[in-house]
């Protein structure tokens, strides 16, 4: 039996605010606020952090779910997909290349009452999801997508899908107008486009004009969710008037910066004062993460490694030191790691440097897909039988 979905409480938006909440199927969330789905770092502490921050207000998504392994009930997946019991509502973002694998994860998650909320994955544009037709390959085929598409659909019942995807593989294979339109004519709840090819990954600048014409290509009862450079709440909000799309989603702004969602929410709400937080503020913010994984993972000294790749996000602007930030980025515990950030000065204003862009930021200008992948657009054939050997997660 289909569960029946969870739907968020907002509360209303401020009677004269210019924006309006997102509704997505049977969710209506205010502000109208994605947190992306990041692999490796959208996990229950990271979003519990994030929730925090807003009060609650906003959706947040899980990391990416490979379909096969959730189908077949990997350990790591069904950790992955464990929510803290006040996240309402629940999102899964899944990835998958088989419409019929993909067909089943949607209803094993209806079904079992795993999540509210599916999302598609058509964005990722990492060579070891791409080579094998996965991530913001898929879209290039168009009849493909259409299948998975309907299949996620069909599976999911009364869940509420949505799809997030690029502008295509590269300047000369764009996609994402036809991409839209097919996901409209499936059904599809809401969708996503960071304004990036796969072949610029997260270099360059986003387009945002793409976002535009995605949001007046697709019928008004869809909403269109615009990704990509929203560095500050300043900027989601000028990305909405820029673009007229419906809402944002926030990958890499918020790494390091869980505030920011404190922030979006201030300024949804007409407050524009910024959180300026001290280093002592950030210090515990960073042993509350590290914390977080570790009661989630079981193993505070898992937790804590598992914590080390965010040291360099939350650090960034801050005076810290060479020396220092080595010992931060190698603590094993969580004694450890407050001893050291103990040694930091904590009256740190916030400082300039710390705004502004963090994670990859390079370019990468060649796409790996698969042997004639672009050959025909419209070629329904599968990618390999191992574009989803890889566990979830990234």
């Amino acid at each position: 039996m289909t569960a029946t979905p969870e739907t968020a409480t907002p509360g209303p938006a401020p009677a004269d605010s210019e924006f309006r909440p997102l509704d997505i199927g049977p969710m209506r969330v205010w502000p109208p606020v994605v947190l992306a789905p990041m692999a490796g770092i959208t996990n229950a502490p990271f979003r519990t952090l994030c929730r925090e921050q807003s009060d609650g207000k906003g959706l947040f998504v899980s990391e990416m779910i490979t379909t096969r392994a959730l189908v077949e009930r990997n350990a790591k997946t069904m950790q992955l997909i464990r929510f803290d019991p006040s996240e309402k509502p629940r999102s899964i973002q899944l990835y998958g290349v088989d419409p019929v694998t993909v067909g089943k994860a949607a209803r094993m998650i209806a079904d079992e009452g795993l999540a509210d909320h599916i999302d598609l994955n058509f964005g990722c544009p990492v060579p070891k999801v791409t080579r094998k037709g996965g991530g913001s390959a898929l879209p290039y085929k168009r009849n493909l997508l259409r299948e998975l598409l309907r299949e996620a659909v069909a599976g999911a019942g009364d869940l509420p899908v949505t799809m997030k995807m690029r502008k295509g593989i590269d300047d000369d294979h764009l996609t994402y107008l036809d991409a839209g339109r097919i996901g409209a004519e499936e059904g599809v709840s809401a969708i996503a486009l960071h304004g990036r090819t796969a072949a610029q990954h997260y270099g360059g600048t986003a387009d945002w004009s793409a976002i535009a014409r995605l949001r007046e290509s697709v019928p008004a009862h869809i909403p269109v969710l615009g990704n990509g450079d929203i560095w500050s709440a300043g900027d989601a909000l000028r990305m909405m008037r820029e673009t007229g799309c419906d809402g944002v989603v926030v990958g890499r702004g918020c790494l390091g910066r869980p505030w920011l969602f404190k922030d979006l929410v201030a300024v949804f709400e007409g407050d524009a004062d910024p959180a300026r937080p001290s280093f002592a503020d950030v210090s515990r913010a960073m042993v509350r993460h590290a914390q977080l994984l570790g009661e989630w993972m079981g193993d505070e000294q898992r937790g804590v490694v598992d914590f080390r790749k965010h040291v360099a996000w939350y650090t960034k602007g801050f005076s810290v030191g060479s020396e220092l930030r080595v010992r931060l980025a190698n603590s094993s515990s969580l004694a450890e790691l407050g001893g050291t950030l103990a040694e930091v000065e904590q009256s740190q204003l916030w400082p300039a440097g710390a705004d502004g862009p963090r994670g990859r930021t390079s370019g990468n200008n060649r796409v790996v897909l698969p042997e004639g992948w672009l050959d025909d657009p419209y070629d329904c054939a599968l990618p390999g039988i191992d574009a989803e050997s890889d566990t979830s997660g990234g």
